[in-house]
């Protein structure tokens, strides 16, 4: 009886769902990683490293303790390509996908699932849209990998010359940030192919099409890309996507020119700082040395990630419109104006307070982490850049994340957990706080009288 009752959808609460429902891959990834098939020495993973990489791949991160194409063979590659896939489109949507691939039938408890794990704001064509994104996801990532392989192909040979371009496509698109670099230079991830236009531009538009969400895909699709038909979320994701890859990109430029940036032309310094505005947000590729970034660089990095990408994407951060909601309400609050305005619509005073609880606790949970992994030995600039790679689901790192102590990792590990599902689902779950009766029928207009 309790069994039946565990596997019944109407038994689990959203925030419930998804904390089990990913911790839950991420044990299972667990597992098979520290298999001795796992690895090319076969002898497998302890089980700390194994949980840290679960959980980066799971939480489509990045940051890793070893370099993946020497460490582990092609079982365990294609273990952690799983999880990153699983991790991209997420728990909910990979439940629906087993659904409609055995023609069951997705009642409204599975379609209030979908809509909250995927950011939409109805139920209405929820199912349409999970049959959009599976379909998209499956043709940005074929074409990645195609354009990927006119370049790897003919470098590595044809098998591992796809498998490489089909590994990057996926981990671009999920934002996870792991490579195989490692067959030319271990834990070099796209530093020696920073001024090849056709990796850098591939892998950066798979990078923006899989974070700005999944909402802003259909949006565009159903009005077929005319502007002036998009909706008002996708608005304002889209300007203020674009806001912060331009003045990313201009600012890097500047700052890098003498740091890590020093004696490029003006076109590789150009596309080298295109990809690192788009990479914080929140990919994990770099093609520079992070550790070689000038303070402001470093900053800026940090910056970036900690606002990562759009809502129900396949990246992390605070999301791009809390930022705009938290600057509306500080313009508002200085202008002695009662409602936040972004673009000429007045925000919710709900999604105004969670933009705000949000922001305050991830800010809270990067200064414990930071707290926690300085005690232990690392600089306070590196454990910064860690602890906020981690909770962006980023993966950028200055270098130091191998070294890390066994209490660091755990951190890292609770903090990308946290990132990928959002500081209130956690704290929600922890706290049995969510609503078991939010669940209604949709409104029927009937005319009567």
């Amino acid at each position: 009886m309790k069994l039946n009752r565990l596997l019944d959808l109407k038994y689990w609460g959203t925030t419930r769902l998804l904390t089990v429902g990913f911790a839950f891959v991420i044990l299972l990834g667990t597992l098979l990683l520290m298999l001795p098939i796992s690895t090319r020495s076969g002898s497998g993973i302890n089980f700390l490293d194994a949980m840290f990489t679960s959980t980066s791949a799971t939480c489509v991160t990045g940051l890793s303790l070893f370099d993946i194409y020497t460490k582990l063979s092609f079982f365990g590659q294609v273990v952690l390509l799983i999880l990153i896939q699983v991790g991209g489109l997420g728990f909910i949507m990979v439940m629906v996908l087993f659904s409609l691939a055995t023609h069951r039938r997705i009642g409204l408890r599975e379609r209030s699932l979908l809509a909250d794990g995927v950011g939409s704001l109805q139920l209405t064509g929820v199912v349409r849209m999970a049959r959009r994104i599976i379909l998209g996801t499956a043709l940005f990532e074929g074409i990645g990998a195609a354009l990927l392989a006119a370049r790897f192909v003919p470098r590595f040979g044809f098998g591992e010359g796809l498998w490489i371009s089909l590994f990057h496509s996926v981990s671009a698109f999920c934002n996870a940030g792991f490579d195989l670099m490692g067959i030319v230079k271990p834990s070099s991830s796209l530093t020696l192919y920073y001024d090849d236009p056709v990796v850098v531009i591939t892998i950066g538009m798979l990078i923006i099409f899989g974070g700005i969400g999944f909402v802003v895909w259909t949006d565009l699709m159903d009005c077929n890309f005319k502007v002036k038909k998009v909706g008002y979320h996708t608005k304002v994701v889209v300007i203020s996507t674009l806001v912060l890859l331009i003045g990313g990109t201009l600012l890097f430029f500047i700052t890098e020119k003498n740091a890590s940036m020093q004696g490029m032309n003006l076109g590789n310094r150009l596309l080298s700082s295109f990809f690192q505005s788009v990479t914080p947000r929140t990919a994990g590729f770099n093609t520079v040395d992070i550790s070689s970034l000038s303070g402001a660089g470093k900053l800026l990095t940090m910056f970036l990630m900690f606002v990562g990408a759009a809502p129900g994407g396949t990246g992390g951060g605070i999301k791009v419109t809390t930022f705009v909601v938290i600057l509306a309400t500080a313009y508002a609050s200085q202008t002695n104006k009662n409602d936040t305005v972004v673009g000429q619509h007045r925000i919710h005073t709900d999604a105004v307070k969670k933009a705000f609880c949000t922001v305050s606790s991830y800010m809270g949970l990067i200064f414990i982490g930071t707290f926690i992994i300085c005690a232990q030995g690392t600089s306070l600039v590196a454990s910064a850049f860690e602890c906020v790679s981690a909770i962006g689901t980023v993966g950028l790192s200055t270098g130091v994340t191998a070294s890390m102590t066994g209490l660091s990792k755990m951190v890292l590990i609770l903090l990308m957990y946290t990132g990928r599902l959002g500081s209130l689902t956690v704290f929600l779950a922890m706290s049995g706080c969510e609503s078991k009766g939010g669940l209604r029928n949709p409104v029927g207009k009937l005319l009567v009288g």
